[in-house]
């Protein structure tokens, strides 16, 4: 093993990229309703054994479901750090516009008429589905026999647009499916994509990402937001569906848990202790899905101990020291959020919100 080798392990930042799309079904042009499920994971997230952050521990969850399911699935790594040169990727989140464009144009390939669509994320993989989702709803899902390298480049210009062009409109008839809705975008502690704000570098690059949408547009059926209660790094600012403008008719939930942004979202590097703790947003998330009818395995909770006395992985372990800037989070800010029972005291609310809140299970639009 080389230096460079040994000084990655002793890092455990040499984790490479894996994009995967198992076949599911037969012929595109001879099976039923398909459901394509996209995950994209957090910066420097792995799917080595033991290793998986919460995305990843769905994939593989969703990996053993029976062949006779139709189900499609996409699984991408976040921003890796191989060597210094990639820190400026992984601080500001460079990559994300690439990593949007790869699942769209994945899902434009294989969707049809009567499948449905299934998004998940952590982290900044949280924010980018969330984009992803705003794209959809914004310039439409581009048709499989139209899905060419050009005309998602093409689409993806025309997302990044303020304001809507007479050409957008011709594309979007021309090349796009009329409708398309995705049934659930279940996401950990979404952060902003570009991270750590550091100095002077945010102000150049942060207007680059000003044009992203993710808010929950007309497409999106179910959003469920597992948020961290106790993360306090200024950097890890989480970003919460606001319901209180527009007219949006579905069900959201955004529930916190104990933990930081780690636990939340099962990023735990290497310190085991904290899974059981991890595994109650994980386990929540997937409750969420299979209600929206996403097949899971069989035995799908096996293995996945929950415990919410389980140490915390902590926002200071490690790398976490470089983060100066410090704050509680702000809590309450929408009707849809609550505290997950296993955060809270005897006496604590559920809610933070007024009496316009929604019910103990979440926030359901659809009831004014």
């Amino acid at each position: 093993m080389g230096l460079r080798q040994k000084l990655l392990k002793l890092l455990r930042i040499g984790r490479r990229i894996e994009t995967r799309a198992p076949a599911r079904s037969r012929a595109l042009d001879e099976r039923g309703a398909t459901d394509h499920v996209i995950l994209l994971d957090g910066t420097l997230s792995s799917l080595r054994p033991g290793c998986e952050t919460n995305i990843g521990l769905i994939y593989r969850k969703l990996r053993d479901v029976p062949q006779s399911a139709q189900m499609s699935l996409y699984y991408e790594a976040g921003v890796q750090w191989h060597l210094w040169r990639d820190t400026g990727n992984v601080a500001m989140g460079r990559g994300i516009n690439r990593q949007i464009r790869r699942a769209y144009g994945w899902l434009a390939t294989r969707y049809r008429p009567g499948d449905r669509v299934f998004l998940f994320g952590y982290s900044r993989g949280a924010y980018a589905v969330r984009s992803l989702a705003g794209m959809i709803d914004q310039v439409g899902l581009i048709r499989a026999e139209h899905a060419t390298e050009r005309n998602v480049h093409l689409a993806y210009r025309y997302y990044q647009r303020d304001s809507e062009s007479p050409y957008e409109a011709i594309f979007r008839r021309k090349f796009c499916h009329p409708e398309i809705g995705i049934e659930m975008i279940g996401v950990f502690d979404t952060v902003k994509a570009l991270g750590v704000r550091l100095p002077f570098l945010w102000m150049w690059t942060e207007p680059h990402h000003e044009f992203h949408n993710h808010r929950l547009g007309p497409v999106v059926r179910h959003g469920y937001h597992a948020l961290a209660l106790d993360e306090n790094r200024a950097a890890f600012d989480p970003i919460l569906w606001n319901t209180t403008n527009g007219d949006w008719q579905g069900r959201i939930e955004q529930v916190w848990f104990r933990g930081a942004h780690g636990d939340v979202g099962g990023q735990l590097g290497g310190f085991d202790a904290a899974r059981p703790l991890s595994n109650i947003p994980l386990v929540w998330m997937l409750e969420k899905a299979e209600s929206c009818h996403l097949t899971l395995p069989e035995n799908w909770r096996d293995g996945l101990a929950m415990d919410a006395g389980a140490p915390s992985v902590g926002t200071i372990r490690g790398w976490g020291k470089a983060f100066l800037f410090r704050a509680r989070r702000q809590v309450g800010q929408d009707p849809s959020e609550s505290i997950h029972p296993s955060a809270r005291g005897p006496d604590a609310p559920r809610h933070f919100w007024s009496a316009r809140a929604g019910s103990a299970a979440g926030h359901d639009q659809t009831g004014g």
